[in-house]
């Protein structure tokens, strides 16, 4: 049972991140396309608010509470599952710490400046 749990927190960790990165591309697009449903505010704010978590998480080098659990529910659980071992490969990178950091803030300010650019609309 720990390994499912543990799986459906990576599935979900996965789903976040594929969320501010897919997210950022989609609304350069849509506003490049003038799609009205990327300056919705709700999802914008959303958006900001999971990379602005994740930037000050790489910046104080806390580790992301996702991974902490996961990690936590894996503890002597044997093999991993087919799914997270794939997915695992799509989220997990053997790099510096500090480049992850440096990432994330850059996709902060990136995420800050777009509002900015291209700022969201709230429904009247």
């Amino acid at each position: 049972m720990r390994m499912l749990l543990a799986d459906v927190v990576l599935v979900l960790h996965f789903g976040i991140a594929a969320f501010i990165v897919d997210g950022m591309a989609a609304i350069w697009l849509g506003v490049w396309r003038r799609w009205d449903w990327v300056r919705n505010y709700r999802l914008r704010l959303a958006h900001l608010a999971a990379i602005g978590f994740v930037a000050v998480e790489g910046v104080l080098g806390i580790t992301c509470p996702l991974t902490v659990w996961e990690d936590w529910l894996r503890r002597g659980g044997g093999e991993s599952s087919f799914v997270a071992r794939w997915v695992q490969r799509l989220l997990y990178y053997d790099l510096p710490e500090w480049m992850f950091a440096v990432a994330y803030v850059v996709m902060a300010l990136l995420a800050a400046l777009t509002w900015r650019l291209a700022p969201p609309m709230r429904r009247s």
